[in-house]
């Protein structure tokens, strides 16, 4: 299948986020061959793909969890390839991994006050009402055990909690992962009221509709390298991802 002629992103100077020629192997067999991506403050980009095209991978290595094995990470000027993954989240740069991840024999704030652990002494409580104001839900269900919340709830929390570090980027690898369409819509909803408080978003997601609607950009990963990128509009209306992905 021809690639479509969607001119490819690479990274620019008003970047916060410039990734250029990241690679890794899991014993051997490469899962990111050559991957540049960027994100401009406040930006939603989109990182999508089928399973195995390497998506987790590369936001595994920009927040520090693995080692670039070559290529260059870099957040508002910093180079961070290689930097371990506390360094990276106290720089600005939150993952919420795929599977949320929450501890569930925990109450949701006990939850949150985790999260705000690497703040100063004092601030938690401010940054545990802020989210509670970003997703009422979770002030309702204060009290109780994560481990007993519905999916889309747990997923929420996750978010929840890594807006605890105050990121000025936070990725989000596969947040609909498990959910029933009708959650996956509100938990979009939400990552559209976290990029509008002004924090940039990095989404990881195989539901390329949703992802695309609310993306400023994307960018589409096949056998671990970038094969398209643009718009979140024009990746929508383009033919290849319409035939690959959205079975049109």
């Amino acid at each position: 299948m021809a690639e479509p002629a969607v001119a490819r992103v690479s990274g620019t100077t008003d970047a916060q986020l410039d990734v250029s020629g990241l690679a890794y192997a899991y014993d051997g067999a490469l899962a990111v061959r050559d991957v540049s991506i960027s994100v401009k403050p406040g930006e939603i980009v989109a990182l999508l793909g089928a399973n195995g095209a390497g998506k987790s991978t590369t936001v595994r290595m920009i927040a520090g969890v693995l080692r670039p094995q070559k290529g260059e990470i870099r957040f508002n000027g910093e180079a961070l390839a290689g930097a371990p993954s506390h360094h990276v989240v106290r720089r600005g740069i939150t993952l919420v991994p795929e599977g949320r991840l929450v501890f569930p024999q925990m109450t949701v704030t006990e939850n949150l006050q985790l999260g705000a652990h690497i703040k100063e002494r004092g601030k938690g409580a401010g940054l545990i009402d802020k989210a509670y104001n970003l997703f009422p839900r979770l002030r309702e269900r204060r009290s109780q055990l994560a481990g007993s919340m519905s999916g889309g709830e747990q997923q929420m929390l996750a978010i929840a909690r890594g807006l605890m570090a105050e990121p000025r980027l936070i990725i989000l690898d596969e947040p609909s992962l498990g959910l029933m369409p009708i959650v996956t819509q509100e938990v979009f909803r939400l990552i559209e009221a976290v990029n509008k408080s002004g924090i940039g978003v990095l989404l990881v997601e195989q539901n390329l509709h949703q992802s695309l609607r609310i993306a400023h950009r994307g960018y589409v990963l096949e056998k671990g390298s970038v094969v398209l990128a643009g718009t979140g509009q024009e990746l929508l209306a383009n033919d290849y991802v319409q035939r690959a992905f959205l079975g049109r």
